[in-house]
Order: structure tokens, then C-alpha cells, then sequence
């Protein structure tokens, strides 16, 4: 398999860009928290509404699948045309979905707050993974890795939050975290006011050269090959995230709080595998990364259905550590395959590849009503499988 060199400006960064790439993360967790909310809550609505499993899973397919459809649109839309103000009306229609789901009588109701909550999801990503890159210096890796970390930290705390504060108060406690929201706007409108000036300033400038001497074919084989990856691994975690506290309960008979404590951990240790996985990626390749993380991690996924509950928590972090390393890598791995097409990239991962995980945790939600939640995780153990594919991929190296 030949090499093949991508031109990757890396002019020094700004002053300012460390700050910007903080707040965009720290947005990213505000907004992931707040979306976490509707898994968080699922036991809640369950009871509550009499939901079988598969309303359950159509829950999260409205959300994923409203944010898949839009995102790579949204994407492609601001690489020809940048849209840095979009970034807190975004945050807006987040909150509106909150407000839905704190005030929502009845489940179609529910559902259309689940799809407000995807249009936030849709806005938010391309253009925060944008501000992102440019906020880089050059370090593309570590850069995603500190924004999606923030959407980890975000999807961690959510759960937690919720089995602390929505779950004794009841439905309508969603509603402040509307608060959030409102705060995530109010940073995003600073983001973007220093987007706007990026923009300005590198209009003056002349444009870096983008290369990349791979053949079309060759380019939508490998995108391909990047997508069934980020599938695998979003199916498996769409599983962990909707049906993780069932299967805690089911199998072992604890409480909602505990079974959300635990899912805490789980989204926890995914938190810190997308860090290390940034960090370790622009040092020895994103190829590497990827081929340990999504087939490294199998091992553990083909254990986790037959553990106690002891081992249980144990391979849940393991499990989390590896298979969330590989998404950074991933996301640049693309970026590079499609040079200023970052925002249809990050439309296509962040939200096309994400839907089909909600498809997937639509249909696990009814094989889970027939056949019951351990029979579910038996069958998500074997997607790192998937992992394989990455011998297709090629080698991409730095200019210079």
C-alpha cells in the first residue's frame, strides 16, 4: 500500500486560540449535557408514559437521525459559505427542546423536543469542529480531542445530573437546565465574534496550499471504510447509553441511582479515552489509533455480557477508554482525505454516522423487547469485528 502526502498548513496559532478552543469544548459539554438529559431520563419516561422498549429506541432515533440528516447539509452549506453566528442559534433550539421535554403531556410531544434537541445537535457540530481546527495550530489531533472531549465530559455529567436532580424532582427539573443553554449562548456569541474576525484577517492573507494525491475512488473507499467504523462503535455506544441502566437493573437488581452512577463511569472512562486518543494520535498517526481502538477493545465487549457485577464497571472503563480513542483520529483522518471540506466532514461524522447509531439503537430497543437486554449485548459485542476494515485504509503522512 503506497503513502500518500496531505499539505497540512500549520501556521503558528493565534494568541487567542487556546481560549476559543476551550470554550468551544466547554460549550460542547453544555451541549452534550443537556442532550444527554433524554437517555438520562429514559427509566423516568418509561414509567411514566408506559413506554415499551422500541418507544424507547424511537426516542433516540428522532433525536440522531434529525441530526444526521441535517448535519452533513448544515456542513457543506457553511464550507462554501461560514456561518459563525449560526453557533448559538444552534444553542437556541436546544433549549426549546428542553422546554418540550420538561413540559411535554404526552409522547409525541416528547418526541418533537427530541428532534428540536437534534436540530441544536446539527447546528452546533460543523461549525464548532470548524472553530476548532482553526483554533489548532496546527495540531488537528489534540484539537478535536479537546472538543469532543467536552461533548464526552457533557454526555458523563448528563446522567449524573439527572439521577440527582430529575429523577427525585420529576419531569418538569429539565426544564433549568435551560440555564445551560441560555450560558452556552451567551459564550458561543463570543466564539463567533472571533470567528468572524478569523475569517476577516484570513481573507488577507493567502489561501495555504491543499493537496492530497489520492484518486476518487480511492478517497470514497476509505470514507466509506471511516463511516462502518464510527457505526460500530456508535451502535455500540447508542446500546451502552439507552440501555446500559435496563441491563444493570435487569441483571443485577439495583436501584435507577446506581445503574445512572455506573453509566457515570462508563461515559467517564470515554471521556478520557478521546483525550488520549488525540494526544497519542498526532504523535503516531491516526491509523494506528484507529486499528487499536475499534479492534483492540473486542476482548472486552465479548466479555462484558457473561460478567458479575463487580467486573462489570471494570470493563465498561476499559471498554470506553479504548473504543473512544479512535473518534478524534478518525474525524482528522477524514478532514485530510477531503481538504476544505471540514465542515461537511465533521456533518458527516458528527451527525450522519451518529444517525445510523440511532437506527441501530432503534432496532436493538426491538430486539430487546423480544428478546431481552442481555441477548442485545451479546449481539453489540461482536461489532468491533468491524475493526478490520481499517486495512483498507491508507497511509496519510505529513508534508515536511
Amino acid at each position: 500500500m503506497t503513502d500518500t502526502t496531505a499539505d497540512r498548513p500549520t501556521a503558528p496559532a493565534e494568541q487567542t486560540a487556546f481560549a476559543v478552543l476551550l470554550a468551544v469544548s466547554f460549550c460542547h459539554m453544555l451541549n452534550d449535557i443537556m442532550q444527554s438529559m433524554l437517555a438520562a431520563i429514559y427509566p423516568m419516561l418509561k414509567s411514566d408514559y408506559g413506554l415499551d422498549f422500541w418507544q424507547i429506541g424511537l426516542l433516540t432515533m428522532a433525536f440522531q437521525v434529525t441530526a444526521s440528516l441535517l448535519q452533513p447539509a448544515i456542513g457543506l452549506t457553511t464550507d462554501k459559505k461560514p456561518m459563525p453566528y449560526s453557533l448559538p442559534v444552534g444553542m437556541g433550539s436546544t433549549f426549546f427542546g428542553l422546554l418540550l421535554l420538561a413540559t411535554a403531556a404526552n409522547y409525541a410531544l416528547l418526541l418533537t423536543g427530541a428532534m428540536f434537541i437534534g436540530l441544536g445537535s446539527a447546528i452546533f457540530h460543523p461549525e464548532s469542529s470548524r472553530v476548532a481546527r482553526l483554533a489548532s495550530g496546527g495540531r488537528y489531533g489534540l484539537a478535536q480531542a479537546v472538543f469532543q472531549v467536552g461533548g464526552n465530559a457533557g454526555s458523563a455529567i448528563g446522567p449524573l445530573l439527572a439521577a440527582f436532580i430529575v429523577v427525585p424532582r420529576g419531569q418538569g427539573s429539565v426544564a433549568w437546565f435551560c440555564l445551560a443553554a441560555l450560558l452556552g449562548m451567551i459564550v458561543l456569541w463570543r466564539v463567533s465574534a472571533w470567528y468572524a474576525g478569523y475569517r476577516q484577517r484570513a481573507a488577507k492573507r493567502a489561501a495555504p496550499a491543499q493537496a492530497l494525491t489520492l484518486p476518487r475512488g480511492k478517497i470514497a473507499m476509505s470514507l466509506a471504510v471511516l463511516v462502518s467504523l464510527v457505526f460500530a462503535k456508535n451502535v455500540y455506544m447508542a446500546g451502552i447509553s439507552s440501555y446500559y441502566t435496563f441491563f444493570l437493573i435487569e441483571k443485577f437488581g439495583i436501584s435507577v441511582q446506581q445503574s445512572q452512577i455506573l453509566l457515570f463511569v462508563f461515559l467517564g472512562s470515554v471521556a478520557a479515552g478521546t483525550v488520549l486518543g488525540g494526544l497519542i494520535g498526532d504523535r503516531i498517526g491516526s491509523k494506528t489509533v484507529i486499528w487499536f481502538s475499534i479492534l483492540g477493545v473486542l476482548p472486552f465487549t465479548l466479555a462484558l455480557p457473561y460478567a458479575n457485577l463487580f467486573w462489570t464497571p471494570v470493563l465498561s472503563v476499559a471498554i470506553g477508554l479504548i473504543l473512544a480513542s479512535a473518534f478524534p483520529q478518525i474525524v482528522v483522518f477524514a478532514q485530510e482525505l477531503l481538504p476544505g471540506r471540514v465542515g461537511m466532514v465533521a456533518g458527516m461524522f458528527f451527525g450522519f454516522a451518529f444517525g445510523l447509531g440511532g437506527l441501530g439503537a432503534a432496532v436493538l430497543g426491538i430486539i430487546a423487547d423480544s428478546t431481552g437486554i442481555e441477548f442485545v449485548y451479546r449481539i453489540c459485542s461482536f461489532l468491533p469485528l468491524l475493526g478490520l476494515l481499517t486495512v483498507f485504509l491508507p497511509n496519510l503522512k505529513k508534508a515536511g
